[in-house]
């Protein structure tokens, strides 16, 4: 992991290793977001709600150890908003370069969309105990606007993040009145 200065502002917090648990750590972090001056609706807080929705929904289905929980590490040094997320799972690491994906399949996708939305990630060994924690960056402007411009993905990968975007939102199509029908 590289190493960066003191943050300026820093979040730290344990989750049950569960469903809830990965909810619960994303609404935090955009929470936290919020209250450092990102407000919710900003590219960086939306980015970094969903990266950590896909790297705490990562620990509960492939890092969970019965009995463990999994960690949210959120910083803010300089320009940098980084998010950690820390399991105790040794055995299972993720590759350093998401596969390919079939567009029909209904998983798989994580990691190829924390790789398209952080301006870097990684993935370290866990400090001090058994584990590994996956790690992205977001880069910024001191408007908190993202400083990379990215090229946008093809149509099938920017529906995809449109699709999961979606599906991560629990207030959006939960009554049943939001729902549209053709």
């Amino acid at each position: 992991m590289p190493q960066r200065s003191a943050p300026e502002r820093e979040f730290t917090m344990r989750f049950t290793s569960t469903p809830r648990g990965a909810r619960l750590a994303r609404r935090l972090v955009s929470h936290r977001l919020d209250d450092w001056g990102h407000p919710y609706t900003t590219p960086i807080n939306e980015t970094l709600t969903l990266i950590t929705a896909e790297l705490s929904a990562n620990a509960v289905r492939h890092g969970h150890v019965p009995g463990r929980d999994f960690h949210v590490r959120l910083t803010l040094a300089e320009d940098v908003v980084r998010v950690e997320v820390t399991d105790t799972h040794t055995e299972k690491q993720p590759p350093s370069r998401p596969p390919a994906t079939d567009s029909l399949s209904e998983s798989g996708r994580g990691l190829l969309l924390v790789e398209t939305l952080a301006d870097d990630w990684g993935v370290s060994p866990r400090q001090a105990a058994p584990g590994k924690t996956v790690w992205a960056e977001l880069h910024m402007q001191e408007q908190g606007h993202p400083r990379t411009h990215r090229v946008a993905p093809a149509p099938t990968n920017l529906d995809l993040l449109l699709t999961t975007a979606s599906l991560l939102r629990d207030d959006l199509g939960s009554r049943p009145e939001d729902r549209c029908f053709d």
